[in-house]
């Protein structure tokens, strides 16, 4: 006898959008199917130790993030080269990893996906050694906003609006040294983004025609900031002016700067940096993703 495909879920009950009943939902979604399921609540203080010995003990088939990008890059750092694919069902506010696989926010149709998407092997960027970014990094201004927004009591719209105007109002441009396989750049940036991905959460595109699959990331430094490259970001990216904005694409990339700026890895911010090595790490997470993504 087959034994049933085993599931599991870890659950952030406390992401962007806790209205939703997600455990009710993936339980009414499966009712009537052969599968096994079982569910990780995470607890306020989440201890990485506890859930990677319950993950990989778990004997689970698919392991599914619910969440934001955070829970998703918590859960993918502990599947990194276990070859147990992972799924997402967005649940934070901004779902910037969602947003570019193409994964519904609705409930029902993103678990659909959990049960008949395909599984893809994606990179992964290794930065200094030791951290591991799925999507989106960066050093600069948006760094800076991740910071300011974690700070801020207003949220939402509102929120959003008032920290990106005391973000643009405080921040300067970066002397940022970089070297890669190929070649050595120097420039001056408002901010420079390790992208193994095409855009952010607020579906500013960042870097156009980038894919988690191919076996490099992009270097992206952003020179200028205005409305209308902002404009171009939101409606019709890509191909940037390069007068703005200039995209390398690499393996591996040091990066030096000659001051301590902000730096954040896939939303969660890290501190202050002055020197950044990366490189990629190929196929090295399993996804599970629509069937409509290439």
């Amino acid at each position: 006898m087959n034994q049933k495909p085993k599931l599991l879920f870890v659950i952030n009950l406390v992401a962007g959008n806790s209205a939703i009943d997600w455990k009710q939902e993936i339980e009414t979604y499966f009712k009537d199917k052969e599968v096994t399921l079982d569910f990780f609540v995470l607890p306020k203080k989440i201890v990485k130790k506890e859930l990677k010995i319950y993950l990989l003990n778990s004997n689970a088939d698919k392991v599914i993030a619910v969440g934001g990008d955070g829970t998703i890059t918590l859960v993918a750092n502990i599947l990194l080269h276990s070859k147990i694919p992972l799924g997402i069902l967005p649940a934070g506010s901004a779902n910037g990893m969602a947003k570019e696989f193409g994964i519904s926010l609705l409930p029902q149709e993103a678990i659909a996906v959990i049960e008949t998407g395909k599984i893809i092997s994606c990179d992964s960027i290794t930065i200094n050694d030791q951290m591991e970014c799925i999507h989106l990094s960066d050093i600069g201004l948006n760094a800076q906003l991740i910071k300011y927004f974690d700070e801020g009591k207003l949220r939402g719209k509102i929120g959003y609006a008032k920290v990106i105007l005391k973000t643009l109002w405080r921040t300067e441009k970066i002397i940022v040294n970089m070297e890669t396989a190929d070649e050595k750049i120097c420039r001056e940036a408002f901010m420079v983004v390790l992208a193994n991905a095409s855009k952010y959460g607020t579906g500013a595109v960042i870097n156009p025609g980038g894919s988690v699959s191919d076996g490099f990331f992009e270097l992206v430094i952003v020179k200028r900031i205005n409305f209308l490259t902002t404009l171009k970001m939101l409606v019709n990216p890509g191909p940037y002016n390069t007068k703005h904005i200039e995209i390398f694409k690499c393996r591996s990339v040091s990066i030096n700067t000659k001051r301590k700026v902000p730096f954040q890895i896939d939303g969660e911010y890290m501190g202050k940096v002055k020197n950044i090595k990366a490189a990629i790490s190929a196929g090295s997470l399993e996804m599970i993703l629509p069937q409509t993504n290439s």
